[in-house]
């Protein structure tokens, strides 16, 4: 089980440290993630230009900065392994954006620290709820969600495609 130290923002998993940073959207460090994110998307959406699933990196940055979002890079023995944001949906609710593990780092269990983290700073700064929409090829997400304590609001005994957007929530 992981310990996490919410002063120093380090958590160990599996005998390895994941320091979590926060970063612009900019920022070099979190560029191969964003990179990878892109790919994958494209390989099982297709053009994803002007779609909710486009490029990170197509939000305005403004929108993942303090006070009312972030962007955060987990980073372990000095490689970006995994990564995500949330920005402001209204007063109360923060909207989680692009929670991704690079595909050489998966199976750790990475993406539930990051969903842990951005919840943490998220409480930190007021917010009570969290909200996402996933995909409906992104099966993975799905179960991360899940399996984090999110609802989701949509009916799950309808096929994938057919839901479209899968909508969840969270009270924090």
């Amino acid at each position: 089980m992981p310990t996490v130290s919410p002063l120093a923002g380090v958590t160990a998993l599996y005998n390895s440290t994941v320091e979590f940073i926060a970063v612009a959207q900019s920022d070099p460090l979190a560029a191969p993630l964003l990179d990878e994110l892109g790919r994958e998307y494209t390989a099982r959406y297709g053009d994803l230009s002007g779609t909710e699933y486009a490029d990170m990196r197509a939000y305005p940055a403004h929108e993942f900065a303090p006070p009312d979002g972030v962007l955060i890079v987990g980073v372990s023995g000095g490689v970006p392994v995994a990564g995500g944001a949330f920005r402001r949906y209204d007063a109360h609710t923060a909207e989680l954006k692009r929670i991704w593990t690079a595909s050489a780092h998966r199976g750790r269990g990475y993406g539930k620290l990051v969903v842990a983290e951005l919840e943490r700073i998220a409480r930190e700064r007021g917010y009570r709820t969290m909200c996402l929409t996933t995909g409906p090829r992104q099966p993975e997400a799905v179960g991360l969600y899940l399996a984090t304590g999110y609802r989701p609001l949509y009916d799950p005994s309808l096929p994938p495609e057919q839901v479209g957007a899968h909508a969840f929530e969270k009270s924090l």
